[in-house]
């Protein structure tokens, strides 16, 4: 669960700021949009395929440097 303290004098715009990258570094509106809706098992194995090929190319780009 996100949780942010609020300061003595810190606005609560700011505060919303952080609670929000907070949650959105938690991986929560990732977690919250994937059970919105059924996902079937052909498109349960595309996303796991783009998945993997996002992360070999990160890989690769990352041995080259």
């Amino acid at each position: 669960m996100a949780q942010v303290v609020i300061g003595e004098n810190e606005q609560l715009e700011s505060a919303l700021r952080r609670f929000k990258r907070k949650v959105s570094s938690a991986g929560i509106f990732a977690d919250m949009k994937k059970g919105r809706h059924f996902e079937t098992p052909k498109e349960k194995r595309k996303r796991k395929e783009l998945a993997r090929h996002r992360e070999r190319r990160r890989f690769q780009r990352r041995k080259q440097s």
